[in-house]
């Protein structure tokens, strides 16, 4: 509640003021995430941000979705007000004219997503994948890997057979032999490998910088800078605790992501944690992953990384 509004309340009595207060902490951050990001699952299941956020009279929601492209959606559609996503995800939902805002970034992480094939697969590189059927989340992280891969071979997305799955649908096809390879990120990644020998053509070493991003709806994150400011000091807490100590990160994790211990723990140390506010080489990186799905017709016109900056209007904005 501001000072104005309170002193507008001061003939009241007490207990009426109380009720007022009361209502005052109904205000709820609504966070999307998705269960295959360790440490938001982490910070959800503590109770970390919940303790944090009580005395700005703020409460929390967790939302969960399946991949990126869903919880973007969710954000355009005012389910949520921040997100968690992968480098791609944030594009073509710029695309198609979602309104959120880059507020934070992960460090890259590379390894952390990687094109497999079945262990007894008789595909031994990407040029390989010529012809064959790929499964992949659409309009994910992985959408990017799976272009720069191919393009090191001369291959175009076209060369190939893609076949649009979500995590879970795409890793049943997977090991029924449905698709010939799967791009995936961690910890389905770790999982895939471990426990049904999984083998990698390709991790995004020397092709992607696998960053992943907080985004939020513009207005949320330009009235709401401490509730952002807060989010931001305890995720950079739990970054913390979690690399001091990643075994115990991972048996804390491993049961509500319905893993081993042993996978998370793999999963955990390819990435890197600890959100840092977006730089202009990081945008700049991000642009070129939007030129290069223009270019490539995946998106359907071109964008600028930079309308959906904090602190910049959109281009619709703009024309109004």
């Amino acid at each position: 509640m501001t000072l104005r509004s309170l002193l507008r309340w001061t003939a009241l009595p007490l207990l009426a003021v109380f009720s007022l207060h009361a209502a005052a902490q109904t205000t709820t951050l609504r966070i999307g995430f998705q269960k295959s990001a360790s440490l938001l699952t982490l910070q959800k299941s503590s109770g970390s941000l919940e303790k944090r956020l009580a005395p700005l009279g703020v409460a929390v929601k967790w939302v969960e979705f399946p991949a990126g492209p869903q919880l973007l959606e969710g954000l355009n559609v005012g389910a949520v007000d921040v997100g968690y996503v992968g480098e791609a995800p944030p594009i073509f939902a710029q695309a198609a004219g979602a309104r959120f805002v880059y507020i934070g970034f992960d460090p890259a992480a590379p390894e952390a997503e990687a094109i497999v094939v079945p262990r007894d697969s008789t595909l031994k590189s990407v040029a390989d994948l010529k012809g064959r059927k790929v499964a992949l989340n659409k309009g994910s992280n992985v959408h990017y890997l799976l272009v720069k891969a191919l393009e090191k071979q001369g291959l175009k997305p076209t060369d190939i057979q893609p076949v649009y799955l979500p995590p879970a649908d795409a890793r049943a096809a997977f090991e029924r032999g449905a698709v010939d390879a799967w791009v995936i990120w961690d910890p389905f990644l770790a999982a895939v490998e471990k426990q049904s020998g999984a083998r990698v053509l390709q991790d995004g070493r020397g092709l992607v910088n696998n960053y992943a991003y907080y985004l939020a709806e513009r207005g949320y994150a330009q009235n709401q800078p401490r509730v952002i400011q807060a989010l931001f000091e305890d995720t950079q807490a739990q970054a913390a605790a979690l690399k001091a100590d990643i075994k115990a990160a991972a048996a804390a994790v491993a049961p509500l992501q319905g893993l081993e211990p042993e996978v998370v723990e793999k999963s955990l140390t390819r990435y890197q944690f600890g959100v840092k506010p977006l730089t202009a080489a990081v945008a700049a990186e991000q642009q070129k992953i939007a030129d290069a799905f223009h270019a490539l017709a995946l998106i359907p016109r071109p964008i600028r990384v930079t309308d959906a900056l904090p602190g910049t209007a959109s281009v619709a904005e703009a024309a109004r």
